[in-house]
């Protein structure tokens, strides 16, 4: 309903503020680290907004990018991550830096980040991944993401290669991890990891 909000930042708490346009005061939840970053109070601020309405409560919650928006969205379409833990989860970790973990499987980084532990992180990971490596938003600037998109993506399609070649998922990952893929087709990774594989 509301895409942002303009006007004079009047309050600042540690989990809220209060942004005044035209005499009318929105009270908007954000992260700390985003609230920390806000101008003083009696400011012209601009807020990216996401509205969520329930039954019993409606909240708006704010964001200082586009990017942070889009990340919160993504958490909150995760089955079991609600609205305020995922604006918990933004103090803690980048929008990039979380895409990244994303897509490269990194388990490590994400339970790293408060309420999130190993069973969460991989589902987070399992429903999120597809999504981020066509998420313009969090993508679109971000070499080390692409980069990785890129090496997944080739991993996968020389893993499904050596399936066809007859063999196991376990097999083939057992012997993947010992290759560095950075610069290699999908024809040399297939290449070394078939060198492995036929010890």
């Amino acid at each position: 309903m509301f895409s942002y909000i303009k006007g004079t930042l009047e309050i600042k708490t540690l989990n809220y503020i209060v942004i005044d346009v035209n005499g009318v005061g929105f009270k908007i939840f954000m992260s700390e680290s985003a609230i920390q970053r806000l101008d003083e109070t009696g400011k012209n601020i601009k807020i990216f907004t996401h509205m969520q309405v329930k039954e019993d409560d409606i909240s708006l919650y704010g964001f200082i990018t586009n990017e942070e928006l889009r990340m919160f969205e993504l958490l909150i379409s995760v089955s079991g991550v609600g609205a305020k833990s995922a604006i918990n989860m933004l103090s803690s970790i980048t929008p990039s830096k979380f895409a990244l973990a994303v897509i490269s499987n990194d388990v490590k980084t994400l339970t790293k980040i408060p309420g999130i532990g190993p069973k969460s992180a991989q589902r987070i990971i399992l429903e999120l991944k597809d999504k981020l490596k066509t998420e313009d938003s969090i993508t679109k600037d971000d070499i080390e993401i692409k980069n990785s998109i890129i090496e997944d993506n080739k991993l996968e399609e020389a893993i499904q290669a050596l399936k066809v070649l007859g063999y196991t998922r376990q097999e083939i990952e057992n012997v993947i991890h010992k290759i560095d893929i950075t610069n290699l087709v999908v024809e040399d990774i297939i290449r070394k990891a078939l060198g492995y594989l036929g010890m």
